[in-house]
């Protein structure tokens, strides 16, 4: 299994198959082994992990590990965690800010062969509208985030934690009460 991971990497980091349409010379950046139980499918690097190579390496990244109350040394813990966006290269931003979506060529080229590496993955965080369409196809967020238990045990269904979210948070005190203490502990129990 190992091995076949390693070609698969080896074959992503290839990949110029959007190269066109990036700001950027393509730098997919994901993290992935056969002995991760959790799996964190999000949207995209951002322009600092893109710089950085390392998923979450930036606010939304400090934000996602304190809902799950996991500091950087568990959460980038490569053996347990694994991180793959929808998008595995920085897409660029929109004209009016904020970042662009992932490249639609990327999921259905990638995302299945990934999958099929990590058999080890228990409980699968779908990070934001983008990871959930993909998985679940379309559907509203913040219902889909409210109704998570409807997706357990193997799905958690959470909005995207850029610094936009502060508001919804604040909208959603739900979110807070109900959804990050089950969120906490489901992820605690996974990673013991």
């Amino acid at each position: 299994m190992a091995e076949d991971i390693a070609n698969l990497l080896a074959e992503i980091r290839a990949c110029r198959v959007c190269a066109a349409h990036l700001p950027f010379k393509p730098r997919p950046v994901l993290h992935i082994s056969p002995t991760a139980r959790l799996l964190i499918i999000s949207q995209a690097p951002g322009t600092k992990v893109h710089y950085a190579g390392v998923s979450f390496s930036d606010a939304s990244g400090d934000r996602l590990r304190g809902w799950l109350n996991l500091d950087r040394t568990q959460f980038y813990d490569g053996a347990r965690v694994a991180i793959v966006p929808v998008g595995l290269c920085y897409p660029g931003r929109l004209p009016n800010g904020g970042d662009a979506p992932p490249r639609p060529e990327c999921a259905p080229l990638w995302h299945n062969r990934i999958l099929a590496v990590l058999p080890a993955i228990r409980l699968t965080l779908l990070v934001g509208s983008y990871a959930q369409t993909l998985v679940l196809g379309p559907g509203k967020m913040t219902e889909r985030v409210r109704d998570f238990r409807h997706f357990l045990p193997r799905y958690f269904l959470l909005p995207h934690p850029s610094w936009r979210t502060a508001a919804w948070e604040r909208a959603n005190a739900w979110f807070g009460e109900y959804v990050l203490p089950e969120l906490r502990a489901r992820v605690g129990e996974l990673l013991q």
